[in-house]
């Protein structure tokens, strides 16, 4: 599945690497690494998100050469942890980016699907290489089999990215999505260079919380509602709470872990509400369900987290919320069943 896309960036001389507007640790880790593979090719590479790094991923050598301008002179683009438009929006708002991206190559590499023909998760209306893993835990992980089928030259550098995405994907090596395959890629890219320690000792010193934000994480705390007999927990998370604390830490990363762990808990959602009408829902779940509440709004994912976006009011979203995650939870408990 990797023979066009090696193809294609083979040919090009410069190479624009474009993360959607949920920037994280998998898709900043991901274009990093990619802009070390390219750039030892000889490649000019540029970074390209259409908001700025949350300062949470700032521990990641290399953030701030992410940029906000769209680079027209590339050959070639490649889209990383996303196929889906509506976390591209910003990205497609800029004028000419559409018409760029409709009229050049374009390599899509994510890993959120159920199998790997798997493009119900895919709605990007440019033409485009669509590489997708389902079996991969992060596009980092899928980017590692890429630097394998093309043999590439893997350089500590580009191996503690690949880590860091990896292990941002899956908490640390601790969900259901990594496998026996992951490990062994983990183990690969600790041989090339990534040191696990180091990384995450920088990791730690950036999740550092002044104060105001564990006073702000009590507030959080106490707005946890429950619904469906304990089994859906929901946190609402206003735009003046984004406003205030989202450049600092982000607030959903605070409870939802938390939030996760009550007991009786099967699913659990923050909810974020903006100016312009826009509600995003990030999902973490113990159920295997996520992807299908996610699908029920057009959004997507994992089984175990998947997120999001919509246009309504947080009322009529939370009653849709309700409806879908009793629907879903029902249809996975029925087959169990049966």
């Amino acid at each position: 599945m990797y023979t066009t896309a090696i193809s294609q960036i083979s040919d090009a001389a410069s190479v624009v690497i474009i993360q959607g507007e949920n920037p994280d640790g998998d898709s900043l880790g991901s274009s990093l690494a990619l802009e070390e593979l390219l750039g030892e090719q000889g490649k000019r590479v540029t970074m390209y998100c259409a908001i700025d790094m949350p300062k949470y991923l700032r521990y990641i050598r290399g953030w701030d050469r992410v940029v906000n301008e769209f680079p027209f002179d590339a050959d070639l683009a490649i889209v990383v942890d996303t196929a889906a438009e509506a976390l591209l929006e910003k990205c497609l708002a800029v004028p000419g980016a559409r018409h760029y991206l409709e009229t050049h190559p374009v390599i899509v590499l994510d890993h959120h699907g159920e199998n790997d023909e798997d493009e119900s998760l895919n709605d990007l209306s440019f033409s485009h290489e669509f590489v997708m893993s389902s079996s991969a835990a992060s596009t980092g992980e899928l980017i590692y089999e890429l630097v394998r089928e093309a043999s590439w030259q893997l350089t500590p550098s580009a191996a503690e990215y690949l880590y860091i995405s990896i292990a941002a994907d899956t908490l640390g090596m601790t969900t259901q999505s990594a496998t026996a395959a992951t490990f062994q890629t983990v183990a690969d890219l600790v041989k090339a260079g990534a040191i696990p320690a180091e990384i995450e000792l920088r990791r730690r010193e950036y999740m550092k919380k002044p104060a105001d934000i564990l006073a702000y994480k009590a507030q959080l705390i106490e707005r946890i509602e429950y619904h469906l007999d304990g089994k859906l927990a929901t946190v609402h998370i206003p735009w003046e709470d984004i406003a205030e604390y989202s450049d600092r830490y982000n607030p959903s990363v605070l409870v939802l872990d938390e939030m996760r762990l009550v007991e009786g808990v099967e699913v659990a959602c923050a909810i974020k509400t903006y100016p312009d009408g826009k509600l995003t829902g990030k999902l973490r779940c113990n159920t295997p369900v996520a992807n299908m509440i996610a699908g029920y709004f057009g959004g997507g994912g994992h089984s175990y987290a998947a997120g999001y976006k919509i246009h309504d009011a947080y009322d009529a979203a939370l009653h849709e919320l309700l409806t879908a995650t009793d629907k879903a939870l029902r249809e996975y408990h029925d087959t169990q069943t049966s």
